[in-house]
């Protein structure tokens, strides 16, 4: 059972908006005004809330006084009943709207797939995925920009990183971390048998200029020519850059036709797998981390599971699952999205509560 939130620390939040209020009042820099703006925004749904709350509570507690009343009993009671289930649904969304924030939840993402278990199947689903997510993010009005593709011969993709940006990009993609299976009757299998696959995904926050400072010095640029689908060259150019951060050995490549914007574009990518490693204190706490969320890429290192024969998808992190199979990979991923978020509110919650 959950804990009350304290009437202090409800208390503590409306004189922290009151006096944000106030600070706004006297003309500020423009420095302040744009952090009191934010602060303020963040905290205006919240102090509604507690308003809510706090009113409810009262009419609660006037409820309860009129329940003694042997003639208004029964009417008391029924408005005690609906008092007390509003009171704790207020109550539940205060208690995510308090949790603390993750500062990259705002950010647009680079998200990376790459063939795991499985050869070709691996590549083909691959290029599944691939097309989930950019009908996913036009289902949610998101900007989707291919970086790079890798192609494998039989058609499907062994590595595609894409740079997604809208509202709150990476708060609703970050649960697709990891390893994602798929077990389906490859188009080459003549026996019928079920093949397990895999691929795995890895969604990091976007970093700006003002997060990752990259001294010329650090990094190595080479141009070479750019290739397209099934190995064919897109252009007798040389546009495609491969940039090397020497420090660390990371090497990305951009292969798009025109050789700035493939500079600007790898050098984006580069700055964001830069800000993923600092995220961590040690280079080695980073590798575990990103072991962590994407495995090895073998099938047994799964989150999810897409069964073709039995047209579902599992998701083993929540037990849920969804017998659309097509739907979701025609990108409706709301109801799977909106219920690993739920968990992950529901975790910090009881973490919260037994801290307290």
């Amino acid at each position: 059972m959950t804990r009350m939130i304290s009437e202090t620390r409800l208390q503590k939040i409306i004189s922290h908006f009151e006096y944000v209020q106030a600070k706004l009042a006297e003309s500020p820099s423009q420095n302040e005004l744009v952090s009191l703006s934010k602060e303020y925004a963040e905290l205006k749904p919240i102090c509604e809330l507690i308003e809510r709350f706090k009113s409810v509570s009262i009419e609660l507690s006037e409820a309860k006084e009129l329940a003694l009343d042997p003639e208004f009993k029964e009417i008391a009671g029924n408005e005690i009943s609906e008092l007390k289930a509003c009171l704790n649904d207020l109550e539940n969304q205060l208690r995510v709207a308090l949790l603390p924030k993750d500062e990259n939840d705002k950010r647009p993402v680079l998200l990376e797939l790459r063939a795991g278990t499985g050869g070709d199947e691996a590549a083909l689903f691959v290029s599944d995925l691939l097309r989930m997510y950019e009908r996913h993010a036009e289902l949610s009005g998101w900007k989707v920009e291919l970086i790079s593709q890798a192609n494998s011969q039989l058609g499907g993709i062994k590595e595609a990183v894409l740079s997604v940006s809208g509202e709150s990009v990476f708060s609703r993609l970050k649960f697709e971390s990891g390893v994602h299976r798929v077990q389906r009757v490859p188009e080459t299998e003549s026996g019928g048998r079920v093949h397990t696959s895999a691929a795995t995904v890895a969604v990091l926050p976007e970093a700006e200029a003002v997060d990752i400072e990259i001294p010329v010095s650090d990094i190595r640029i080479d141009t070479m020519r750019a290739s397209g689908a099934g190995g064919q060259h897109v252009n007798t150019t040389d546009s495609a850059v491969r940039i090397t951060h020497l420090p660390t050995g990371l090497v990305v490549i951009s292969s798009e036709k025109s050789q700035h914007q493939n500079r600007a574009k790898a050098m984006q990518v580069l700055r964001t797998r830069l800000y993923d490693l600092n995220q961590g204190s040690m280079e080695d706490e980073r590798a575990d981390s990103r072991r962590r969320q994407v495995g090895t890429g073998d099938r047994s290192e799964r989150i999810r599971t897409y069964n073709f024969p039995q047209g579902r998808v599992t998701d083993h992190r929540i037990n849920l699952t969804i017998y659309k199979l097509d739907q979701f990979l025609g990108g409706e991923l709301n109801e799977m999205i909106d219920r690993l978020i739920a968990d992950d509110q529901a975790r910090q919650i009881a973490n919260l509560d037994s801290n307290e």
